[in-house]
């Protein structure tokens, strides 16, 4: 089994609708995605050979992803009034609403479930939300 691994970040904030504890208000992170790509087999002709794919696919999709998020308030549907989302967009603020609870678990989901769709074998995404704590999804 070959594995390639490429990483990306991308600086947001959140906040966890529910929680009792520090993570219920506003606050940032650096978030690091680590992304894990296997194969059985390199391939065995053209410009890539004896690879698994280029690591210049690999990081720019990566990249890209984490593109999507950086330097926006992400929040989950349904937890923040009507009003507050007005006056934010006013304010010309970046939100991104997501379908799910923003914790470093549902991004390690959401990454690897991304990268698929894209057509990569992954073996694992796993996030930091800092650098000594991270959360790591696997199928």
């Amino acid at each position: 089994m070959y594995i390639l691994k490429a990483e990306a970040s991308f600086d947001s904030a959140h906040f966890l609708s529910g929680y009792k504890g520090k993570c219920a208000n506003i606050h940032g992170h650096r978030w690091v995605i680590s992304a894990e790509i296997s194969d059985t087999e390199l391939l065995a002709e053209g410009q890539f050979r004896g690879m698994v794919t280029d690591f210049g696919y690999i990081k720019q999709d990566l990249k890209n992803l984490a593109d999507e998020f950086d330097h926006a308030f992400i929040y989950e549907k349904g937890t923040l009034k009507s009003a507050t989302v007005a006056a934010l967009n006013e304010e010309n603020f970046r939100l991104i609403e997501v379908d799910f609870r923003p914790t470093a678990e549902n991004f390690a989901e959401y990454f690897y479930n991304r990268l698929s769709e894209l057509g990569y074998m992954v073996s694992s995404v796993t996030v930091y939300e800092t650098p000594n704590n991270s959360a790591t999804f696997m199928n």
